[in-house]
Parts: C-alpha cells; sequence; structure tokens
C-alpha cells in the first residue's frame, strides 16, 4: 500500500515539474524548477531530465551554456538528449560545437536517427562546413537516412549554404516525393547561389506553392536586386502577409528606391494589415537614406498612436532618421523618452549620430554617460565616437580612445577603426603622421585606408604624397574611378594641367567613368534627385532658371566669385564657372527655394563630398536670402546659417 502511495505522489511531482517548466520563460525560473527535481530525485528520471535539457537548449535564448552542463550531469545520456543538445548548438552562435556532440554521441555508439541527422547537418550549414556536410551526407547514406525527407531537405540547406547549387539540387531531385518545404529549400539555394534562372525554373515547376514559395521568390529577386521581377511576383500573390510587405519595403530602401517603399508602406496600411518591426524599421531606414524629415515625422506620429515605441528597434531607427535627416535634436529627445533598457545601437547610434552633425564634445560626453550607465561600449561605438573626434578635430581625444578600445576594453582593432585614426591625422593636415601611421599598422592596409590618405591629399593639396598613395591605391584597386578624380583633383589645384590630361586619358583607355554626383531633396513630401549634368525636363529646368536668379543676386549682394579650383579641367574660366553651376547640390538648393515656403528648412542629401564652390555659395545663400539650409554629404552633416557653416569649414 505504501509503495502504491509513493508511485502515485512521484507521478504528481513529475506532472507538477512538467507543467511547471512549460511555464518558464527565463533561464531563472528554469533553475528553480531545476532545484525542485534535485530535491525530489527527478533530476534523475529520463523524461523530466530530457524535457529540462529541450528546455533549456531551445526555447530560452541565454540558456544553452546551462543546458550543456545539465547534459554533461546526466550519467547515461539517450539519443534524445544528444539529439536535444545538438540542435541547441546547431541553432547558436556556436554551431561547430553541434559536430562536436555529434562526434561524441558516435563515440558513445547511440543509435543515430534521421533527428540525428537533420540536427547535426544544420550545425554544419550555418558553420559554413562543406568538408563536414560531404562527410555527414555519407555517413547518412551508410545509415540508409540518405533519403529521408527531413534530412535530404537539411542536406539541401548544407550545400546552399556552402555555395554548392548543383550538389542542393541533385540531393533534392533524388528525393522519392518532397514536400512544399524541401521546393522551398531548394528555391532558397538556387538564388543563394545567385542562379535566378534556376530558381525559377523550379518555382515553374512546384506542384504546390505556399506562402513561404511566394516570400522566398520576393527575398530572392530583392537580394539579386531583380526589382522590377519581385514587384511582378509581388502582384501575382494569391495572399500576402507581413512578411511579404517588409520583403518589399525594407529591400527597395535598401537599394535605394525609396519613393517605392514609401508607396509600399501606404499600400500596407491602405489594405489595413498592421506593420511589424522590420516593415517599420525598413520605412525608416528608407526616410533616413533619402533625408524625408517630413515623411519621418509622420511616421513618428503613426508610431506613437499605434503603440510602436515600445520597440527598441524601431526607437533606434526613428533616431537614425532624425540624425540623417539633419534634426539631431529630435533625435536626442526620441533617445531621452525611450525605455529605460536602451540598448548598445540606441547610445551608439545617437553618438554616431552627434559625430555626424560636428558635435564632437557632445558625443564624448554621451560616451561617458554610456560608460556610468554600465553599458560595455564595442568596436562599433568606438568607430562612431572616433568619427566624431576626426569631424570636430579633436585629435588628442581620438588618440586617448583609440588606445582605450585597446587597453580598457581589450578590443583589438579592425580596418575601419585604423580608417579612422588615419582619417583624424589626415583631415587635420597631418599628412606625413597619417602616412606613418597606416605604413606602421599591424595588418595590411586596405584600398579603403589609402583612399582615406589620398582624399586628405586632396582637401590639402598635397601633390608628392598623393601620387606616393596613388601608386598603393593603383596596386590594390588600379580602376576604381574616384583614386583617379582624386589624383586628379590635386594636380588641377596645383595647376598641373598635363598630369590633369594624363590622368584623364588614362580613365579614357581603362573606360572608368566618374561617379555621377546626385543630390535629393524633398518638397511636399516628395522626393526630387538632380544629378550633375543629367538631362534636362521641367524640373531641372525649374532649378536652372531659378539658380541663375539666385547666382545673379550673390554676385550683386555677397561680393560671390566662383570657386574654380576644383574644377578638373584646363579650360577657360567661363567655362569652369559654367562646369561649377551645375553642381547637383546648386540645382537641389535651387528648386527648394522655388517650391518651399518662405522660412522652411532647406534639407538635401547627396552621394559625394560637397565641393568648396558649393559650399561658398550655401553660405553665401544663408546670409543674403535669411536661409537655414542642411546638406548631407557622403561623410558629415553642414548646417548653414547666417552666412557660416557648422563644420567651420572643416570636413
Amino acid at each position: 500500500m505504501k509503495k502504491s502511495t509513493a508511485t502515485v505522489s512521484v507521478s504528481v511531482t513529475e506532472q507538477l515539474c512538467l507543467s511547471l517548466l512549460h511555464k518558464c520563460k527565463t533561464l531563472k525560473t528554469v533553475k528553480q524548477v531545476h532545484a525542485i527535481t534535485c530535491k525530489t530525485g527527478l533530476d534523475t528520471d529520463r523524461i523530466v531530465a530530457g524535457k529540462l535539457l529541450l528546455h533549456c537548449a531551445v526555447s530560452i535564448s541565454d540558456a544553452l551554456d546551462y543546458a550543456r552542463r545539465l547534459f554533461h550531469h546526466f550519467p547515461d545520456p539517450d539519443v534524445f538528449m544528444y539529439n536535444t543538445i545538438i540542435r541547441g548548438f546547431a541553432e547558436s552562435d556556436t554551431p561547430r560545437n553541434s559536430l562536436v556532440a555529434f562526434v561524441e554521441m558516435r563515440r558513445r555508439a547511440c543509435v543515430l536517427d534521421s533527428f540525428s541527422f537533420a540536427f547535426v547537418l544544420k550545425g554544419a550549414a550555418n558553420y559554413g562546413y562543406l568538408r563536414g556536410g560531404v562527410q555527414l551526407h555519407c555517413d547518412a547514406m551508410r545509415h540508409g537516412l540518405n533519403t529521408h525527407l527531413f534530412v535530404a531537405t537539411t542536406l539541401v540547406s548544407v550545400y546552399s549554404e556552402c555555395g554548392c547549387v548543383s550538389s542542393a539540387r541533385k540531393v533534392f531531385e533524388e528525393m522519392s516525393e518532397p514536400n512544399v518545404v524541401a521546393w522551398n529549400a531548394v528555391l532558397t539555394a538556387c538564388f543563394r547561389c545567385g542562379d535566378v534562372k534556376g530558381s525559377e525554373e523550379m518555382f515553374d515547376r512546384m506542384p504546390i506553392r505556399n506562402l513561404t514559395s511566394w516570400n522566398v521568390m520576393l527575398a530572392g529577386y530583392i537580394k539579386a536586386v531583380e526589382l522590377e521581377l519581385a514587384k511582378e511576383v509581388f502582384l501575382e500573390m494569391p495572399v500576402k502577409d507581413d512578411v511579404s510587405w517588409s520583403t518589399m519595403i525594407a529591400g527597395f530602401a535598401q537599394n535605394g528606391c525609396f519613393d517605392e517603399a514609401f508607396g509600399f508602406f501606404r499600400k500596407l496600411l491602405w489594405v489595413g494589415m498592421r506593420p511589424n518591426e522590420v516593415s517599420l524599421t525598413g520605412v525608416l531606414s528608407a526616410c533616413a537614406q533619402a533625408g524625408a524629415f517630413e515623411f519621418g515625422k509622420i511616421l513618428q506620429g503613426f508610431l506613437e498612436k499605434a503603440g510602436f515605441l515600445w520597440m527598441i528597434s524601431v526607437n533606434n531607427a526613428l533616431m537614425d532618421t532624425y540624425c540623417k535627416c539633419g534634426n539631431v535634436g529630435m533625435a536626442r529627445l526620441v533617445f531621452e523618452r525611450m525605455p529605460e533598457n536602451k540598448s548598445i545601437v540606441s547610445w551608439t547610434t545617437m553618438i554616431a549620430g552627434l559625430a555626424m552633425h560636428g558635435n564632437g564634445e557632445e558625443a564624448i560626453q554621451l560616451f561617458h554617460d554610456m560608460e556610468a550607465s554600465g553599458i560595455r561600449p564595442d568596436g562599433i561605438t568606438f568607430i562612431s565616437i572616433l568619427y566624431a573626434c576626426s569631424h570636430a578635430g579633436l585629435i588628442e581625444q581620438g588618440c586617448k580612445y583609440f588606445s582605450k578600445m585597446k587597453d580598457v576594453y581589450g578590443i583589438e582593432p579592425v580596418i575601419e577603426h585604423y580608417g579612422c585614426m588615419v582619417d583624424l591625422y589626415g583631415r587635420a593636415g597631418k599628412l606625413q603622421k597619417a602616412y606613418d601611421f597606416v605604413c606602421q599598422m599591424p595588418i595590411s592596409p586596405t584600398a579603403i585606408i589609402w583612399r582615406t590618405l589620398l582624399g586628405a591629399c586632396s582637401i590639402h593639396g598635397n601633390v608628392k604624397l598623393g601620387e606616393k598613395v596613388k601608386e598603393r591605391l593603383s596596386e590594390l584597386e588600379p580602376s576604381d574611378s574616384g583614386d583617379h578624380v582624386l589624383l586628379s583633383n590635386i594636380y588641377a589645384i596645383a595647376g598641373k594641367w598635363k598630369d590633369v590630361a594624363t590622368v584623364r586619358r588614362s580613365m579614357t583607355d581603362q573606360k572608368i567613368k566618374k561617379t555621377p554626383g546626385w543630390s535629393m531633396i524633398e518638397v511636399d513630401k516628395i522626393m526630387y534627385a538632380f544629378v550633375a549634368g543629367g538631362k534636362q525636363d521641367k524640373i531641372t529646368q525649374e532649378a536652372y532658371e531659378k539658380l541663375r536668379e539666385i547666382i545673379s543676386k550673390l554676385r550683386i549682394e555677397g561680393g560671390y566669385v566662383p570657386e574654380v579650383g576644383s574644377v578638373l579641367h584646363d579650360i577657360e574660366e567661363e567655362e569652369k564657372e559654367d562646369s561649377v553651376s551645375r553642381h547637383s547640390e546648386k540645382l537641389a538648393l535651387a528648386f527648394g527655394m522655388a517650391r518651399l515656403c518662405e522660412g522652411s528648412v532647406i534639407r538635401i542629401v547627396k552621394n559625394l563630398r560637397v565641393c568648396r564652390d558649393c559650399h561658398a555659395v550655401m553660405k553665401l545663400i544663408s546670409r543674403v536670402y535669411r536661409l537655414e539650409i542642411l546638406v548631407r554629404d557622403r561623410s558629415r552633416f553642414h548646417s548653414f546659417r547666417d552666412g557660416s557653416c557648422s563644420c567651420r569649414d572643416y570636413w
């Protein structure tokens, strides 16, 4: 009778533990349940121990290490336990450990099943371990499991991740009755390996398509920058979910098609769908890249009303939008109002925004506030703070943070950190020091490092060093148009027109074309783009007419004399003046002045560095017309007010 009572008691306790475990959401609560199992002796029960292990390895994000300790503590783990720990490692940041666990499982002569192979193959895929994947494929064949649907589908993913589309397709073709998951896997494999035609062929052959199939095609076309094909698929889709919409919004934004991204977001709202985190950050990213400040403000109102501002990632994207649209004050307001648990991304975004606007001292203070709050800076944070020091001319502070990164936080500098230091010295005119720094780097300088130094030589007109740096660049990237233009610019400023002609002739011979300058401006929530030397239409004609009027007024009232030193051709003075007048940022500014209401802040985004003449014109216009002008060029913001610029002519 006593034995029966004890059995019932254990059974009830077991059910209670399993019930409690099911409700666990954190590692702390899992540990509490584990303590109960230890007290009741259920820690040696295979069912309870297996469920506990599964929960730690798969369901709770930060409990994998605890799962590993549980696994090693159990005296004789069975195949379920091994499969669980392999699965946990396969889906973690350390997928290689899944292969180690699988080898140990084989050594213990455990019975392998389809789950064993599927999970370890997932680990090999995530680790990008082709050799291991091939060995596992052979092992699965020996066990007669290579044609098992679950195993074969994962094999397709392994070969896909390792770039072997032919092997992935071969495995797929050997499957007797592939289901829609297998079809989707081979679709993904083709796209991942750049085989767009193969994906289309597979998609056409599919006997049954589900929503995932359509979304794979969307994502694949976006990745391959086949945006028109993505549009066609999107229109053909019988059903669209939040993944479909967010793929289009984020994808078009990432490819610079901002108007289309905004259009998809408007349609998403119009059809009554609630946007998700990806679509929201995608459309905010489009606003940030395009400098669409007004649209960004409308989005913030929507986010507040719809209750999305509890999401840290959305707040971060909103902050980034305001920073890149030229309103660092609004960004700071978003930052201050964020929930208390600001992430490292939140702090770094705000520091980068201040840096972009040249507010070096404020960025440094925020960095100290972050340290005081207990947040440990990472490598990206240090890129932002070094960038801030560089653009504010804070050389001593920049050197201090570069040392602090290594000595205090143990972060080994990568190429981006070294690039910031070269930029720090180069902007300040310490070109020889910058060159020596590059030569003493413990890692090989990339083309970007040398290009940064060449840009500094162009700014400060150092012909001798510029030629030396260009030689290094020619060894690394001989066909880069920007390098040729920078060297040509150095020669032009020095008046060496024969050398300018030689560089230009070399570009023509090698069929190297200069990247065209473009500028964008938002007027009445519509983005307008202007390209230097582009085709004229009604919009550009309107801009040219207004620009002629503005230049005439500047000559009379502002004493404007064109800065033609940046013109790269040995041509007549009048032609040089005409050349600088066609720069895209001037056209965007003129169009904004013609269309925007009086007193409006004019915001312009440019893909290249603002030239000296355009910079001078912006300063004059801000004084003569009493306008506030914000220009975001390739590297920073310029805020023009009352005849001066926030960069203090240091850019």
